[in-house]
Formats: structure tokens, C-alpha cells, sequence
């Protein structure tokens, strides 16, 4: 069903505005100027709970010139928080190194097991980014090993809080901070620009320079795009920052050979580019082998070395793209006869790198909350990735799970759309039960129906290469800013297969005027002629100059 946004009032916005960009602002509930300004000088102040603690133990570790690890998740959030926290820490006279959880053999976290592995590296101050806020058992073994705690996380915590020397979480209860929508490599970048004032405040930078924290911004946008994060309008800031570096040619070597094997032209790189071309080939490495090897690539010093570092990714990529594209159809089998709400998916040759994108692709497809399992390296244990809809939390549908059936569940967390845990593979089909049961309680009927929501119809003026350019220029539009979708009523003058899954349109607007427009992964939905109801969103071709084209994302009887 189509549901179209009701614009609120734009009285606020600039005249000056395209009348579509003004449309689809005010459906996002921007109403005044104000809103669109984009200079750093609008950031948020750092205000968060636990920085005054965590900027006296990093800046005693510089001046003690002691060693200081860096403890990261294995996604593109994480790989870009460590990437960050190394090289300005290293920037501002720091003895640093990092770490990361061997995905398969220690799982998420600050586990015991990469605690020690950090205290190896002589390590005197470890700090966590992206994780940390549930690492109980990990904090008490690295205290155990005389290193001083720091947590920098943006996961929601739990009851209690692990007993780090400091604590720097947005969400965290009581937390001062504004906005709760920060990625861990935002949290970090806020915590370094406390650290900055605070080593300012000591003299540090009397005989040495002070970094420019603003050349970190290509990391945080990358992390905060990648990990789904609400852009709010501090994170909004934050990416838009980011990729006018990019843009300009000034993003570190990694990000620019990244963008290379992604066939990305980095003065037209947008947030969707970081979304869905550099983050999934970051995020490659974490899924299939060991992210060191995203984080090295971030942290190349010169381009020839970040390219051959891109190029494994690009080839990890590739197959995980194939694994995925197995592992969805065996998703689709197992689903056929799917009664649930709450949708438990086990098959034993699937691959656990790759179930939170296979929970992902069969969210969207049954409008379900799904969790999708694979075998893990520990005998006899699941790992799964859950992936939620609107109207249903997920980490307190674990919760839920959790408090009915004490012990069913042997470890979780997450956010409200998505979440991992562990548990017994004797018990899947139990928990399966139990939690389709705490779905059907949680999740109202009205959340089951599948709603498509757009931004209305253009008119025929509207219908431009021009509306293409002003909102491809007018994000940067991501989670809880959405791109720009419309709807229409469209005659079919021809309809192709191209690359053996994608259809090939021309088609007609009511008032006559010709397009093209092409339906990614859209074979199945085909329609060779009469007329359609396309939902879409305009875009610019460059396969030959510049052209119009409809980005088919849905197709609907007439």
C-alpha cells in the first residue's frame, strides 16, 4: 500500500528553493532555514557523560608515553571508529595499536580472550569503539591484566554497566547528550575533540602541532552511513562534512582506493555510495576473514599501498556477494510456508559472516522481524543476526525472550532494528516457538502491512533532469532522512531483461512526455505493456552524458 507524506509547513524554508526539494523537506520535517546549514559551527557541543574521565586517562597515557590499544567491532562502524582513534591518537604523540575480535572464535566484543591479546601488545590503556557497554566478563579480565578501562559505545546498555574507569555512551541513562542517534565512530569523534581541549588546557601542544580534527570527518561519514544510524541533523553534520572532503579529493588513501575498485568518481560520491559500495566492501573482510584488513586499508599511508590493500577487499566482496546470493535462496525455501510474525531461519551450511544481510533481504521481502542462524565455530551453538520492521524493538523482543526463558538465549544485544545473539542449536526450535510467540504479542496487526511511502507524484513540469540534479544534491538522505521516492501512473511503451535479473523500461507520463527507466532485481515483477503504477526515484544516467532515468523501486497494478 502507498502511504504519501503529509508535508508539514515550509513557511521557514528559502523561497529560493526547487519546489519538489521544498516538498520533500517539509515531508521530513525540516521548517526553517536554519535546519539546512551545514558548517561545523552547528555540531553539537561535546556534552557527553564520562568524556572529563576518559580525557584524563588518555591524555596521563600520552604524556606517560604508555601504550594504548585500540579494541573495535568487526563491521564498517567499527573499522572506521579504530581507523580514527589510531591515527589521531598516533597524530597527537600516542603510542598506539589495535585489535579486533576474531568474529568466529572470540565473537562481539571485549571478550577475555581479546583482552588478553590486547595486554600483549604492552598495553597500559585499552579503549573499546562500537563495543564494550555489555562486555562484562571482558572489562574484569583486562582490569585483571593492570590496564586502565575506557568504553566508547553507542549500543543501548543494559541493567548494569560494566566497571570500565570511564564510560562515553549517548545512550547510557541520564546521558546529557542531545542527540542518541550517534555511530560508535561518531562517539569517538566527539571524544577526541574533547581530548583536544583537554591536552590544549595541559600544554601539549606547545611544541607540537594541534591536529585538524576536521580531516577525520571521511571516517565518520563512511561509519555513520554504514551502520544505519538515524541522520539526524547532527549526524546530517556530520556525513555532509564528511563527504564534502571527499568530494574535494582531500579523503585519506584507503577511502579513495575504496572508491576506485567501486567505480565510484569521488567528486560525485554521495551517501548511498558509502552505503552501498564502500561499506559492503569494508565490511567484506569482518564477514568472511578478519576486519585488520579494512582497518589497514583505512590506515594506509599512500595510495599504491591502500589500492592493493582495496583490491582483497573487492575480491572478499565478490564472494560474499556470492555466498549471500546462495544463502537467499535457501532463506526463500525455507520461508514458503511461513506463518510466523516472528521469523526464526536455520540452515547448517550457512555461512555466519553472512546471516544479518540474508536477515536483512528476507525482512524486507515477508515484512517480518527475522532472524537468520548459522552454525557457530563453538559446537553445538547458533549464531544469528536478527533484523527488525517498524513496530517492533528488537533488542527488547530479546529482552522479552530472555526474561520468559531464563538461559534460552546465551548471550545478545543490539539496537532497535537490528540485533545478534547466540544460543544452543538443541534449542533453536524452541526458541523459534517463544519468540514468534513475543512477536505476535508486540508487533499490532497495522505493522504487518507492508506500507511503501513516498513523496506524492511530480507533475509533468517537475518530471526533469534538472529535479534529478537538485535532489541528488539536496541529502545527505539515509536512515530517518530517506532518499527522495515517488509515485506515478505510467503507460508502457517497451520493456526489456538486461544482465538477466534487471527489466529495461521506456515509458510514457500522463501528459505524453517519454522516459526511461530501469527496475534493479526486477524480473519477477515485469510488465511488458498497458499501464502501471511505478514507485521511483529520479536519477541521473551517466552512462551517456547526463540523462533522466526512473530507479524502479517498486511496480503496482495500475
Amino acid at each position: 500500500m502507498i502511504r504519501r507524506r503529509n508535508p508539514a509547513r515550509a513557511d521557514g524554508l528559502p523561497a529560493t528553493l526547487h519546489p519538489v526539494l521544498r516538498r520533500v523537506y517539509a515531508g521530513r520535517g525540516i521548517q526553517s532555514a536554519e535546519e539546512l546549514e551545514t558548517g561545523l559551527d552547528r555540531l553539537l557541543p561535546p556534552t557527553l557523560a564520562g568524556l572529563e574521565a576518559a580525557c584524563e586517562l588518555l591524555g596521563s597515557s600520552l604524556m606517560a608515553r604508555e601504550r594504548i590499544v585500540i579494541c573495535g567491532d568487526y563491521d564498517a562502524d567499527g573499522a572506521t571508529s579504530t581507523a580514527l582513534a589510531v591515527s589521531t591518537l598516533r597524530e597527537l604523540g600516542g603510542d598506539v595499536d589495535f585489535c579486533v575480535p576474531d568474529r568466529f572464535r572470540m565473537g562481539y566484543g571485549l571478550s577475555p580472550e581479546l583482552a588478553e591479546q590486547a595486554a600483549a601488545t604492552g598495553a597500559r590503556t585499552l579503549v573499546t569503539v562500537d563495543c564494550g557497554i555489555a562486555s562484562h566478563a571482558g572489562v574484569r579480565a583486562a582490569k585483571a591484566l593492570a590496564m586502565r578501562v575506557i568504553i566508547t559505545d553507542h549500543h543501548l546498555p543494559g541493567p548494569d554497566l560494566p566497571d570500565a574507569d570511564a564510560i562515553v555512551n549517548p545512550n547510557c541513562g541520564g546521558d546529557p547528550f542531545p542527540s542518541k542517534h550517534l555511530a560508535g565512530v561518531g562517539v569517538m569523534f566527539y571524544l577526541l575533540t574533547a581530548l583536544r581541549v583537554h591536552l590544549r588546557g595541559k600544554g601539549w601542544f606547545d611544541r607540537r602541532p594541534e591536529p585538524r580534527l576536521s580531516t577525520g570527518l571521511d571516517l565518520v561519514a563512511l561509519g555513520t552511513v554504514a551502520d544505519l544510524v538515524r541522520l539526524d541533523t547532527n549526524n546530517r553534520l556530520l556525513v555532509g562534512q564528511g563527504l564534502r572532503r571527499i568530494r574535494a579529493g582531500q579523503a585519506r588513501p584507503g577511502i579513495q582506493a575504496l572508491l576506485q575498485v567501486a567505480g565510484r568518481v569521488p567528486e560525485r560520491v554521495y551517501a548511498s555510495d558509502l552505503g552501498f559500495s564502500v561499506g559492503p566492501r569494508l565490511n567484506a573482510a569482518g564477514r568472511l576473514t578478519d576486519m585488520r584488513l579494512g582497518i589497514q586499508c583505512l590506515l594506509a599511508p599512500d595510495l599504491a599501498s591502500a589500492q592493493a590493500l582495496a583490491t582483497k577487499l573487492e575480491q572478499l566482496n565478490l564472494e560474499r556477494r556470492d555466498l549471500q546470493a546462495k544463502m537467499e535462496v535457501s532463506a526463500s525455501d525455507l520461508a514458503v510456508d511461513n506463518v510466523s510474525v516472528g521469523v526464526s531461519l536455520f540452515d547448517p551450511g550457512w555461512h555466519e559472516g553472512v546471516v544479518g544481510l540474508v536477515a536483512s533481504r528476507m525482512k524486507e521481502k515477508l515484512h517480518r522481524p527475522v532472524i537468520a542462524f548459522a552454525r557457530a565455530q563453538q559446537a553445538g551453538m547458533l549464531k544469528g543476526s536478527a533484523r527488525s520492521i517498524p513496530g517492533l524493538h528488537i533488542r527488547d523482543a530479546l529482552v522479552a525472550v530472555d526474561a520468559g526463558s531464563p538461559g534460552l538465549i546465551n548471550r545478545f544485544g543490539g539496537h532497535a532494528m537490528a540485533a545478534g545473539l547466540s544460543l544452543a542449536e538443541s534449542r533453536f526450535e524452541e526458541f523459534r516457538t517463544i519468540f514468534d510467540q513475543v512477536c505476535r504479542a508486540a508487533v499490532p496487526a497495522s505493522a504487518l502491512e507492508r506500507h511503501i511511502e513516498t513523496d506524492g507524484e511530480l507533475n509533468e513540469e517537475e518530471f526533469s533532469l534538472e529535479t534529478a540534479q537538485v535532489l541528488e544534491q539536496g541529502g545527505p538522505w539515509g536512515q530517518g532522512f530517506p532518499e527522495p521516492l515517488f509515485d506515478g501512473l505510467f503507460s508502457i511503451e517497451s520493456a526489456r531483461v538486461v544482465g538477466d535479473v534487471h527489466v529495461k523500461y521506456r515509458l510514457r507520463t500522463g501528459g505524453g512526455q517519454g522516459v526511461s527507466a530501469i527496475h534493479f532485481r526486477g524480473l519477477g515483477a515485469m510488465r511488458s505493456s498497458g499501464q502501471a503504477r511505478f514507485v521511483y526515484r529520479p536519477v541521473i544516467s551517466r552512462w551517456r552524458g547526463e540523462e533522466l532515468e526512473m530507479q524502479v523501486q517498486e511496480l503496482l497494478p495500475a
